[in-house]
C-alpha cells in the first residue's frame, strides 16, 4: 500500500536535522500520469515552468536526452545578476520521478526529487527539494523563501493551465 503525500496549497518550508532546508509542493493535475511526466521529458519545457523575472533560457544544445548523467546548462537572471546553473539528472525513473541536482549555481546544495503517482482523477505531483542556501539565514529568510515560493506557485499555475480537466479541454 503506497501513502501519498498530502496536497498541500503553497510549497512548505522545513528544516532539516542535517541544517538543510526542504521545500515541498504537492498537487493534483486531472490528467493522466503518463501524459504530465511527457511534459517533464522535455527539458526546454523547464523555460515555460520558470516566471518571466529570472529570465530562465536552457543554453545546452538540442536534442537533450533525458536519462542517468544527463547535464543541462541553464542561464538566469536572480536579483539583476546574470549567472549560469548547471544540474544533473542522478535519477530516472520514467513515468514516476527523477531527480535533478545542481553541479554549478546560485545554491550550496540543490537536489530536488520530482514524484508522479496515480490518483483517482489524476496524476499527483510533488516535488521536494533539499536546499542550502550560500550567504546564511538573513540571505535565505530576506531573499531566497519568496522566491521559492513565487516559482513554484508559478510552476503550480502553469501546469493547471497545460494539463486542465477533461471538462476544461
Amino acid at each position: 500500500m503506497t501513502i501519498l503525500p498530502s496536497v498541500t496549497t503553497a510549497p512548505v518550508h522545513d528544516r532539516l536535522p542535517s541544517g538543510a532546508w526542504s521545500l515541498r509542493d504537492v498537487f493534483v493535475l486531472p490528467r493522466p500520469r503518463e501524459e504530465v511526466f511527457d511534459f517533464f521529458k522535455e527539458a526546454r519545457n523547464l523555460e515555460t515552468l520558470t516566471p518571466d523575472f529570472l529570465r530562465f533560457r536552457v543554453l545546452s544544445p538540442e536534442p537533450i536526452v533525458m536519462g542517468n548523467g544527463t547535464r543541462i546548462d541553464y542561464r538566469l537572471r536572480l536579483h539583476g545578476l546574470p549567472m549560469t546553473w548547471r544540474s544533473e539528472i542522478i535519477d530516472w525513473n520514467p513515468s514516476h520521478s527523477f531527480v535533478d541536482q545542481q553541479l554549478k549555481g546560485p545554491y550550496r546544495k540543490w537536489h530536488h526529487l520530482h514524484r508522479f503517482y496515480d490518483v483517482p482523477g489524476g496524476t499527483l505531483c510533488e516535488d521536494e527539494v533539499t536546499y542550502e542556501v550560500l550567504g546564511g539565514p538573513l540571505i535565505r529568510r530576506l531573499f531566497v523563501v519568496r522566491d521559492l515560493d513565487r516559482i513554484f506557485r508559478y510552476r503550480r499555475e502553469v501546469l493547471t493551465g497545460l494539463f486542465p480537466g477533461a471538462s476544461e479541454a
